[in-house]
């Protein structure tokens, strides 16, 4: 039975992994899903092999998540095509061993994992309504996180642990705070834990750097579609269809940090993100 059909959805990250993974789950249902990819070659790879299966209906579209201009460039193209949206399942995600910084200088894991993707929800909850949900993929990597208010891009002392953990710890204060504030529309925000999954995330494009370690892991982690699951499920089953403000693994509702269920850290977040985006 196709239970998304009519219904119109933005999955970010889509041209591999558990992002692939989650626009085929999400069209196969009859849902109109659009590909949001940072690169064209990649992101025309996986549509094609995608609309292998002629009846998916998918919409292919560009955007780099580290790029204010370019997430409000994605936005607008999208409100000149479509009158709504129903799912929006922000699954890309960014790791890196070494420091780097997005076109506005913020620290690239922060800046893509959580300020981008606050950013393109922003310029998007206009198209959406009653019923409509948000997703947002976090990780359990969030429990080791802290918000380093006082040196958000982690200037001083930079690691990949430090850096990651901040950015998933905001996925999920993110989540918390949104739901709050959208209660009386009626649109949902889940956020999720993929569990240990096998991506290219975190393989250097350049170097292909990492590519070795993940091949020797890769038997030990589950596949995209098994990762892709959760994200799934809160996008589309009934069951969570008046869930809001949690935080999931492997379909269920699950224990995060003391520090990500902090209301006022999830407000202050919130506030210092906007202003982090005021004027740019």
């Amino acid at each position: 039975m196709e239970r998304l059909v009519g219904k119109t959805a933005i999955v970010t990250g889509a041209n591999s992994g558990m992002g692939m993974a989650t626009v085929k789950a999400l069209s196969d249902e009859g849902a109109t899903v659009i590909m949001l990819c940072r690169s064209e070659k990649r992101g025309l790879e996986a549509y094609n092999k995608l609309m292998e299966n002629k009846n998916r209906k998918l919409d292919l579209m560009l955007c780099d998540l580290g790029d204010y201009d370019s997430i409000r460039s994605f936005a607008k193209q999208v409100k000149e095509k479509y009158t709504k949206l129903d799912i929006l399942v922000n699954n890309a995600g960014f790791i890196s061993l070494d420091r780097q910084e997005t076109k506005e200088g913020l620290e690239r894991q922060f800046g893509i994992n959580h300020v981008g993707h606050f950013l393109l929800t922003s310029e998007l909850i206009d198209l959406m309504s009653e019923g409509s949900r948000i997703v947002i993929v976090a990780s359990g990597a969030h429990k080791a996180g802290k918000i380093h208010f006082d040196d958000i891009n982690l200037t001083k002392r930079y690691n990949v642990v430090k850096a990651y953990s901040q950015s998933k710890l905001a996925n999920v204060l993110f989540t918390r705070e949104l739901a709050r504030r959208l209660s009386d529309r009626g649109i949902t925000v889940n956020c999720c834990h993929p569990g240990a999954v096998a991506t290219n995330m975190g393989v250097s494009r350049e170097t292909g750097f990492g590519k070795t370690i993940t091949g020797i892991l890769r038997p030990f982690f589950q596949t995209p579609e098994e990762g892709a699951r959760t994200a799934v499920f809160l996008a589309m089953d009934e069951s969570v269809k008046s869930t809001t403000g949690e935080y999931f693994y492997k379909c269920k509702i699950a224990k995060s940090s003391k520090r990500s269920k902090d209301v006022k850290l999830a407000e202050d977040l919130f506030s210092f993100t906007e202003k982090l985006l005021e004027n740019r």
